[in-house]
């Protein structure tokens, strides 16, 4: 995607897509995807720099890394993401959390749901909109989308308003890194240059967290970690209940 979007300067050119594709396979291929998992995350910027960091990957075969990358080489980026590409990323995130059974909830809130509380929001252009416990990033793609239905895809903004909605209309901080992965990714594949942090609300991280128009979100429920309380200083009731603390 960054090779055809124009935005490799973040990745080193030992590991951009065209140096990968030259290896033509075989355990070159392996070995330098390995060592771009190993390192993008110390030599790489931007957001491909966050959604690499602490990367692994569990296929062993050189042939089949050489076919994943032979199809996706076929793929037209742009095209791709205008037929559904952030849908089909969040459908397998689905699958994997129905799949998963024990603790999906914690990343991955039902759609019917996230779209039946939207619409009842209704957020609007300008909004700020923020996901405390952000997951993989539902309920800001939701609203994202919503706002674009109702916009002719942004077409209706002006371009300081367009650009608002893309990158700082929508913002989240999540807890679990691997979701956070996750929730970067979504946010990417749905063409959001947007702000979301790891950590944890219920620490210092979450003091700076507000001024936003409209907090729409899933929160983790029963008891911190060891029934601490929040580290943060500014909860008027602070304890270690955790529902209460994210009200």
């Amino acid at each position: 995607m960054t090779k055809e979007t124009g935005t490799e300067v973040g990745i080193p050119e030992k590991y951009r897509w065209d140096a990968l594709m030259a290896t033509k396979g075989g355990t070159e291929l392996k070995d330098l995807y390995r060592d771009l998992l190993a390192n993008i995350a110390k030599e790489g910027q931007g957001k491909v720099k966050m959604i690499y960091n602490d990367a692994k990957s569990s296929i062993d075969k050189p042939a089949n890394l050489w076919k994943i990358f032979t199809h996706i080489n076929e793929l037209d980026w742009y095209s791709a993401r205008e037929e559904g590409l952030g849908n089909l990323y969040e459908g397998l995130l689905e699958k994997n959390a129905t799949e998963t059974k024990s603790g999906a909830g914690q990343y991955f809130t039902p759609r019917p749901l996230i779209e039946v509380m939207v619409q009842l929001m209704d957020p609007k252009p300008g909004e700020r909109c923020n996901d405390p416990a952000c997951g993989t990033f539902g309920f800001l793609i939701v609203t994202h989308n919503h706002i674009k239905a109702n916009t002719n895809d942004l077409f209706d903004l002006d371009a300081k308003a367009s650009a608002f909605q893309l990158r700082q209309a929508m913002s989240g901080c999540e807890l679990v890194a691997d979701t956070y992965r996750l929730a970067l990714m979504n946010a990417y594949l749905h063409g959001l240059d947007c702000d979301i942090q790891l950590g944890d609300t219920l620490s210092s991280v979450g003091e700076h967290m507000n001024g936003y128009d409209l907090v729409l979100t899933n929160p983790p429920f029963g008891t911190k970690q060891g029934g601490e309380r929040p580290t943060r200083t500014d909860l008027t009731f602070p304890g270690s209940n955790k529902q209460l603390n994210f009200l």
